[in-house]
């Protein structure tokens, strides 16, 4: 580096993830062990060369490196799928990319490898799923809807003649049937494919609402703690359903948190400029600025399910149906956003990521949501 600062001191190669700082014309000066390791090259020979040599052309970090410039602040991005120069295998990467203070024009870039599960990009397969589950709805009303329904009028019938000790099991059919239509009804709500009836909302009305309802049944003897920012512009978005998903996520909170010794559910909200995103179905990077978490302290969700959360008929609950989070993910993603889960034991965290408002939304126009 042309200014007498010790980039390479013990702290930052200690580091796990890797990291470049690059000058003007994209010349890198500063490379970590991690960083090595990650490009399958020498300090030496990294220091030689500009990001245009490691990443091939057209990569959206060299267009990252030029908004940093531009704007003089940090910026991430989320899932970009990077494949270095002389590589056969594709990375999938969150960046942290930030100017340098007091050194004009530098930047340092911080890459964090993401697993394979998100490689494959959960929400999108969850999507996929979702879609399979609404052909097999509209099946499964006409194939076995209307059977049960002549099963339980014969059960209700019999009912009527049999003896004290047949009767048990005459109603036992009954109860049966009407728990599998139960089921199927909330299968078909999968298949309701009106349009948002939305409007600009302010988020915290939403999460007060859905507070509100969970302390008055099944939170009752949770404590919330709520960390907002007050400052937050509106969301598009349509006020009925996003109480579903909310209200969905801290009522699996709250059972998450039976028998735990001072239970917590935390709601939080923010605002990250920075914050992009490469969306499954779409060229661009989209701003998803607007975060929202719920979190609780429960034990935490089993690791391996972790990375399935989403998909229909997944669940820890003996009873459970394992369609409340696909529900979850389907609303958020009719939003224009996505949903993650981070755990282990004594925190689970959903993170929900949304555009925000637009006064004119169009649905089509999507160059609304790159800023």
């Amino acid at each position: 580096m042309s200014k007498n600062i010790s980039l390479d001191s013990a702290l930052i190669q200690s580091l796990s993830q890797p990291i470049l700082v690059c000058e003007k014309n994209n010349k890198i000066i500063h490379a970590n062990y991690a960083a090595e390791i990650f490009f399958g090259h020498s300090s030496q020979f990294l220091k030689k060369s500009s990001l245009d040599d490691l990443i091939t052309l057209g990569s959206p970090i060299l267009s990252l490196v030029e908004r940093v410039l531009s704007r003089k602040a940090p910026t991430s991005e989320y899932k970009m799928i990077i494949e270095p120069v002389r590589s056969t295998s594709k990375k999938s990467v969150d960046v942290f990319a930030t100017p340098l203070s007091g050194f004009e024009g530098n930047v340092a870039l911080v890459f964090q490898e993401r697993t394979m599960v998100d490689l494959m990009d959960r929400q999108s397969l969850s999507q996929v799923a979702v879609r399979s589950v609404i052909g097999l709805s509209a099946m499964l009303a006409h194939e076995i809807k209307n059977p049960l329904s002549g099963i339980r009028g014969a059960a209700q019938l019999l009912e009527n003649s049999l003896s004290s000790d047949d009767l048990a099991l005459a109603r036992l059919i009954r109860d049966e049937t009407d728990r599998i239509v139960k089921l199927l009804d909330k299968v078909d709500v999968f298949g309701d494919e009106r349009p948002l009836e939305g409007k600009p909302l302010n988020i915290h009305i939403v999460l007060d609402r859905v507070k509100l309802l969970a302390k008055s049944g099944f939170a009752k003897d949770i404590e919330f703690i709520e960390e907002y920012d007050p400052s937050l512009p509106l969301i598009y978005g349509d006020f009925d359903r996003l109480v579903q998903v909310f209200l969905n996520l801290i009522k699996n909170a709250s059972q998450a948190l039976n028998g735990i010794k001072n239970p917590q559910i935390r709601l939080s909200t923010a605002y990250r400029p920075g914050i992009r995103m490469n969306v499954a179905g779409n060229k661009y990077s989209v701003s998803l600025p607007f975060e929202i978490i719920i979190q609780d302290n429960g034990s935490g969700v089993p690791a391996h399910i972790l990375s399935n959360m989403f998909d229909p008929f997944v669940t820890t609950k003996v009873n459970g149906s394992g369609l409340g989070l696909a529900m979850v993910a389907k609303i958020i993603a009719e939003h224009g956003g996505v949903v993650d889960v981070e755990s282990h034991a004594g925190c689970t965290k959903f993170k929900i990521l949304l555009p925000i408002a637009d006064k004119n939304p169009d649905p089509a126009n999507k160059e609304k949501l790159i800023k």
